[in-house]
């Protein structure tokens, strides 16, 4: 007698119904549903749906075989951690991008989808199911309702325009070097963060990238964050000198209790041969993607946070021609139901992925601005996001052409003049309103030329405009001609005011020889600041009950106790009062047991460094201990905050 997954038209009855009707249910289902095998996914089931998406023959096939966008895409993680685990994995509304004709650009399609583990009689997984539904219109209907005018008062817009107002404008066009960069607001969206990114040219043609993290929320810690900001690009702008930037950060940080152990890290990178030094003060170190290569973690330099009275030692490397450099704040790294050693990873998994084009087509993007944005959405659409997170991203590039124009002096040099700068200037990646401002100021200046330079016949007018290290562009209009007045005509001669209104700076030199108008400009290329909405991540899983436990230990030398649960923002104050009790203001000597620890944030490591440098003034030393491997111990080696990893007691 056959059993029930043999192949039977005669009407033989399972539980779910007789095996030819199963098969047409199946195969009918307007979802794609795939049975899969095996830790390397191959195919041994498709419905109709599920053939439509994996190609007509799939049966037998792995899906990385059939889909190999799936791996760039992190597709391919969505199967393996529920084999792994026995976990099943949801998938909401995720960009997805499969296949394309030769040539052409693949569409954007988002699904919803469940990996659903498939297991033998003694429980082992041996398989998965898979269930994937195009969503693409309700998306796309959703999308197009948020963006349609309407009065706002949602707490989350207010928090996007004060974050707005607490960031750059824009980041530097330079040649040479390319920086994008992406600011994702945290889940909690109703107070501004204390994360931040700035670029900073330097005076000796180098440039700063700055990527910084204050404890907490709120107006307290936006505030603190833009005072650590402005003071570092002050200096940075003035000396070039990391260390000595850091250190009048580290001095305001520490009489501004809200930014006391803020971290930092400042790295600056010369265009003309691409090394590189930097410095990560307590903050997590530069992610390095090397041009074809894979992404690599620089070593930490060893500096502390800020406001903790540590040094700041620097640390060199090189970029290559190409290669890219990523600095970020923690949030990336510590996603809900990710320990930071596993967000480490995964980071360097999907930037490569990203830098390699192995990811997301977004061809018309920048390769800065790809890393930074996909990097966020492939990382955040997995496991939701609870913090702030700020991507910065260089390239070391080939520097681009200056513009040179040589034209007959007569009107059609105007349009002409116009629209090839704005072509150059929009391939430079700069903001359209500074493309509008000097459109209309060089505009006025070859108006000028044309109009007033020569006589008849008419000579010609130059045009040369290129980017400088400082982040401004130069333009310069020229003619060999003498001024001519036009007496008739009351409306001329206002050319060079409305042309300095328009421009950060305009000189101009006449001689015999002809005129020379020169116009300075400062150049930002736009940054993107994104809110949940964006991705349309799912809701964060819901963590571990944030109950925080402060156990006492018995311990036959100094006293001692443990730490269980979450250390963040919301338990961050208990933890402040237990230390202040626990050494009596810092007058004996305790030891900390984080083993139990599941999350430490940045505002865990502010108190933990106020404890430590309360105590060891006192003479009283705080002993840390963190078992190499923990959550806890890899914040506190990341942060440079002294600790034991092997149990002192």
């Amino acid at each position: 007698m056959r059993g029930p997954d043999e192949d039977d038209d005669d009407g033989l009855r399972w539980p779910a119904g007789d095996a030819r009707t199963v098969r047409q249910v199946f195969d009918a289902a307007p979802a794609a549903i795939v049975g899969l095998d095996g830790p390397n996914h191959t195919v041994v089931a498709a419905n109709a749906a599920g053939r439509g998406l994996l190609g007509a023959d799939p049966i037998g096939r792995e899906i990385r075989d059939l889909v190999p966008e799936a791996v760039g895409q992190q597709l391919i993680g969505a199967l393996d951690r529920p084999f792994a685990t026995g976990v099943p994995e949801l998938i909401t509304e995720w960009r997805v991008q499969l296949g394309a004709g030769e040539g052409l650009a693949p569409d954007d399609v988002y699904i919803d989808g469940a990996v659903v583990p498939r297991r033998a009689p003694d429980g082992t997984v041996t398989g998965l199911v898979a269930v994937v539904r195009d969503v693409t219109s309700r998306v796309r209907d959703r999308r197009a309702r948020r963006r349609s005018p309407r009065p706002s008062t949602d707490a989350r817009d207010a928090v996007g325009v004060l974050q707005r107002q607490l960031l750059p404008p824009g980041l530097p066009v330079l040649p040479g070097l390319a920086i994008g960069g992406s600011y994702l607001l945290g889940r909690a969206e109703s107070s501004a963060g204390g994360d931040w990114f700035d670029a900073v040219p330097l005076p000796d043609g180098r440039a700063a990238l700055v990527v910084g993290d204050v404890a907490g929320h709120g107006v307290a810690a936006s505030a603190a964050m833009g005072q650590l900001r402005a003071v570092l690009h002050d200096r940075l702008d003035h000396t070039g000198d990391i260390a000595g930037a850091l250190a009048a950060a580290g001095r305001l940080a520490g009489r501004l209790p809200a930014a006391r152990a803020a971290t930092v890290c400042v790295a600056a990178v010369d265009p003309a041969d691409g090394r590189l030094a930097y410095c990560t003060a307590g903050h997590p170190p530069p992610l390095l993607i090397p041009s074809g290569g894979r992404a690599r973690y620089l070593p930490a330099s060893g500096g502390g946070p800020l406001g903790t009275g540590s040094a700041f030692p620097l640390l060199d490397d090189r970029l290559a021609p190409g290669d890219q450099l990523l600095l970020y704040s923690d949030g990336i790294i510590e996603r809900p139901g990710r320990d930071p050693a596993a967000g480490t990873v995964e980071l360097a998994e999907a930037a490569t992925a990203v830098a390699a084009g192995r990811a997301l087509r977004e061809d018309w993007l920048a390769a800065v601005d790809r890393l930074t944005a996909q990097t966020l959405e492939l990382l955040v659409r997995a496991t939701g996001h609870t913090d702030d997170i700020a991507l910065l991203a260089a390239q070391l590039t080939d520097p681009p052409s200056p513009l040179l124009l040589d034209m007959r002096a007569d009107p059609a040099a105007i349009p002409a003049a116009r629209k090839a700068l704005d072509e150059w200037l929009y391939d430079l990646g700069a903001r359209t309103e500074d493309v509008a401002f000097l459109r209309h100021g060089v505009g006025e200046l070859v108006t000028n030329a044309v109009e007033h330079a020569y006589g008849s016949p008419p000579g010609n007018v130059r045009l040369r405009a290129a980017p400088t290290s400082r982040g401004t562009v130069e333009v310069e209009v020229s003619d060999r001609g003498r001024w001519l007045e036009h007496r008739h005509d009351t409306d001329r001669g206002r050319g060079l005011a409305m042309a300095s209104d328009f421009v950060d700076e305009l000189g101009v030199e006449t001689a015999p020889s002809g005129t020379t108008a020169t116009v300075r400009h400062r150049l930002l290329r736009p940054a993107r600041l994104l809110t949940s909405p964006d991705f349309t991540p799912p809701e964060a899983p819901p963590d571990s009950p944030g109950l925080l436990l402060i156990l006492d230990q018995p311990s036959p030398g100094a006293p001692r106790i443990r730490v269980d649960g979450p250390v963040d923002s919301a338990t961050a104050a208990q933890l402040r009062e237990e230390l202040q009790l626990r050494t009596r203001g810092g007058t004996r000597p305790l030891t900390v047991d984080l083993t139990g620890v599941t999350h430490l944030a940045s505002a865990g490591v502010a108190v933990l460094h106020e404890a430590d440098t309360r105590t060891a003034a006192l003479g009283h030393p705080l002993t840390l201990y963190a078992p190499a491997g923990s959550p806890a111990h890899h914040v506190l080696a990341t942060a440079a905050l002294p600790h034991t990893t092997t149990d002192p007691g």
